[in-house]
């Protein structure tokens, strides 16, 4: 089904790899349009709960592959028929998404990185804001989600400087939820993707959804979305789940529902 990306889904979890070790998984443009397929696919697969977003070999993402721009190339139109597409597709995903850094994430694989709700991020990997290395402008939503993590202060000197960040100031600046020791990588992200994946699915949506709307609505629209929010998930199987192992003391079995 891919050629450049593994996907495999297993305990309610779908694995996304970035699967073109030999180019530190660098994008092609093929890349991207899998990506966004596969996210899309699980979006709409009720059997996953969680989708987990990594690289195959020692890089998460270095960028895009370089050898594949011409100096003719119209870098906008790349960004609007290739990487748009996939970051949106992201964004609009309401199933908890973890991005699980293994090595390094440069560039659009920062951004890429960025995009999800949780990073996990390996003692040996780093961050590099790259774009400016080579004369461009971080794209892929960088500055968009960089700015909202960290500060236009520290944005612009991630930006602007394009040093690498290690990942105990991954962690630090808030760009990172914790640090992996390498040799419990595997087995801490999987514990973590099926904790999440244990959790009310649809509540999980609405709280992305309610949080996108604090960034933008005025406070008195953010409330009464907030509440359409709650109507909603006062209708799931998982609210009613929730309570009812509440009042049997018993440890509430979620269904994604």
């Amino acid at each position: 089904m891919f050629e450049t990306i593994s996907y495999e889904i297993k305990d309610g979890v779908a694995w996304l790899t970035m699967n073109r070790p030999d180019k530190l998984n660098a994008f092609i443009a093929q890349m991207n349009h899998e990506i966004k397929d596969a996210i899309r696919s699980a979006s709409q697969d009720d059997t996953v709960r969680c989708i987990v977003l990594t690289g195959e070999g020692r890089a998460f993402c270095s960028g895009q592959d370089l050898s594949e721009v011409t100096e003719d190339m119209d870098l906008g139109q790349v960004l609007r028929d290739h990487y748009g597409p996939m970051i949106l597709q992201i964004e609009k995903c309401e199933k908890p998404i973890i991005a699980a850094i293994n090595g390094v994430a440069a560039g659009a694989g920062f951004s890429l990185a960025l995009a999800c709700d949780f990073r996990l991020i390996s003692e040996r990997a780093s961050l590099v804001n790259a774009f400016i290395h080579v004369g461009l402008i971080p794209d892929s939503g960088n500055l968009y989600y960089l700015t909202r993590l960290v500060g236009p202060a520290k944005a612009t000197e991630l930006s602007v400087l394009g040093e690498k960040v290690t990942a105990d100031q991954a962690v630090e600046w808030g760009l990172a939820n914790r640090k992996i020791a390498e040799e419990a990588w595997e087995e801490e992200v999987t514990a973590f993707a099926a904790r999440i994946a244990t959790l009310p699915t649809k509540a999980i949506g609405l709280i992305k959804r309610g949080l996108k709307d604090a960034e933008t609505l005025p406070f008195e629209t953010f409330l009464e979305r907030e509440a359409e929010g709650q109507r909603i998930a006062g209708l799931t199987e998982d609210h009613r789940e929730g309570v009812t192992a509440f009042l049997e003391k018993r440890k509430p079995v979620y269904k994604g529902k």
